[in-house]
């Protein structure tokens, strides 16, 4: 059975995306039901530089991952020759234009969208939306660098709701523990695996696991 395939994309920069996908690899691997693999599409190369300080963490070999890069048309080809031996793929996509990112989608089986709860970050999101929406690709919106400002997500969660977007039960925090592991090569689920963070990674990649229909 072919694996499936996972874009983190967002239109809008500094939302959060090699982030959030590193945490999902990690937190999906750890779950031992089959290989993971991440592909570094962005031309800045963070998820790759990441991927490079893991296994000088962890050893080579050792990063319980498979890594690759590629950019534009390419991907979609690099994406599903990795689906055909591991679990699940996971792309870094780049913020930038519709012919970017479009073959990245096209590819997917589910793409995730980080958002930011102000409204300027949630203006970005519709563009990623309508592009997922003309390849036929489901989408899910993901709450980042949550706030303990109850009333300003309150606001952001309202607009979600009129426009129509799935949004994610699961949501993470704005914690510096996430930045400061990813500066590591690890991820808050090795740096602080009881702490608040990395509950929230867990209770994502459970939700984005029953959504994909991903073995236990």
């Amino acid at each position: 059975m072919t694996g499936r395939i996972i874009s983190v994309a967002q239109q809008k920069g500094g939302s959060g995306k090699t982030t959030l996908a590193a945490h999902l690899a990690v937190a999906l691997a750890a779950r031992g039901a089959f290989p993971v693999a991440v592909v570094d599409i962005d031309p800045q190369g963070s998820l790759g530089t990441w991927y490079e300080a893991r296994e000088e963490a962890l050893g080579d070999g050792a990063t319980g991952l498979s890594f690759r890069t590629s950019s534009g048309w390419g991907a979609r080809r690099e994406a599903r020759s990795l689906a055909r031996d591991h679990g699940l793929v996971i792309l870094d996509t780049p913020p930038k234009t519709d012919s970017d990112v479009r073959p990245a989608i096209e590819a997917a089986d589910l793409v995730i969208i980080p958002v930011q709860p102000t409204p300027v970050d949630l203006w970005a999101t519709g563009q990623t939306v309508d592009i997922a929406r003309r390849e036929g690709t489901d989408t899910l919106v993901v709450l980042n660098r949550v706030p303990p400002r109850a009333a300003l997500t309150s606001e952001v969660m309202g607009l979600i709701g009129e426009n129509g977007f799935n949004v994610a039960d699961a949501r993470l925090g704005n914690r510096t523990a996430f930045a400061a592991s990813m500066g590591e090569g690890l991820t808050i689920l090795e740096t602080d695996a009881r702490g608040k963070g990395a509950d929230e990674t867990r209770l994502l990649a459970e939700e984005v696991a029953r959504l994909l229909g991903l073995e236990a």
